[in-house]
C-alpha cells in the first residue's frame, strides 16, 4: 500500500489505462469514500458496456488502482461525469493528474470543450479546474440530489491536436 517513500517520488510507477469491468469493485470503493451519493457497480457496468459515448480511465500507482475518471465524448464535447481519487492518495495532486489524462484523451478523441458540475462549496476543485483553464459558465440549482445544493458548470476549451 502506501509508504512514506511514496510521498517523495509521487509519480513513481504511475499509469493510466482504460477502465475495466472487473475494476468496477474497486472503483465502487472509491465512489464510497468521495461521494455522498455513490454509484453503483451497476451504473458503472451499464457505462462500460453499454453507454458508447463512455470513456472511463482508470489511475494506478504501483499497480494499485488509485483514481478514476469518467467522460462521456459526444461530437467534440467532453462531459466529465466523475473524478475520484482514494483516500489515501489525496494531497498530492492525483487528481490534477487524473484530469490532465482525462483532457487529453478527449483531446484524442476529436473534443475541443469539455465541461463539468462542481458543487458550489467545493472550492478545492473549483480552483483545480480554474487551474485546468476551466471558467464557470452557469447554475444548476438543486443539481445534487443528496441536499439539493446548487452545481456550478463549467467549461474549458481544449488545446488541438
Amino acid at each position: 500500500m502506501l509508504d512514506a517513500k511514496f510521498h517523495a517520488q509521487e509519480t513513481e510507477g504511475l499509469a493510466f489505462r482504460p477502465m475495466r469491468v472487473e475494476d468496477i469493485p474497486s472503483i465502487c470503493v472509491i465512489e464510497e469514500e468521495s461521494f455522498s451519493t455513490p454509484w453503483t457497480s451497476g451504473a458503472f457496468y451499464n457505462e462500460l458496456t453499454n453507454n458508447h459515448f463512455a470513456k472511463y480511465i482508470v489511475m494506478e500507482i504501483q499497480g494499485e488502482i488509485a483514481g478514476y475518471g469518467g467522460m462521456w465524448l459526444i461530437m467534440d464535447e467532453a462531459h466529465v461525469t466523475n473524478v475520484a481519487v482514494r483516500e489515501p492518495f489525496r494531497g498530492r495532486k492525483l487528481g490534477e493528474r487524473m484530469m490532465r489524462e482525462m483532457q487529453a484523451t478527449a483531446v484524442s478523441s476529436g473534443a475541443v470543450k469539455m465541461t463539468l458540475e462542481v458543487r458550489v462549496s467545493n472550492r478545492v476543485a473549483q480552483n483545480l479546474y480554474e487551474k485546468l483553464g476551466f471558467t464557470q459558465a452557469g447554475v444548476r440549482k438543486g443539481y445534487y440530489s443528496d441536499n439539493q445544493e446548487d452545481a456550478l458548470i463549467m467549461w474549458a476549451d481544449l488545446p488541438l491536436k
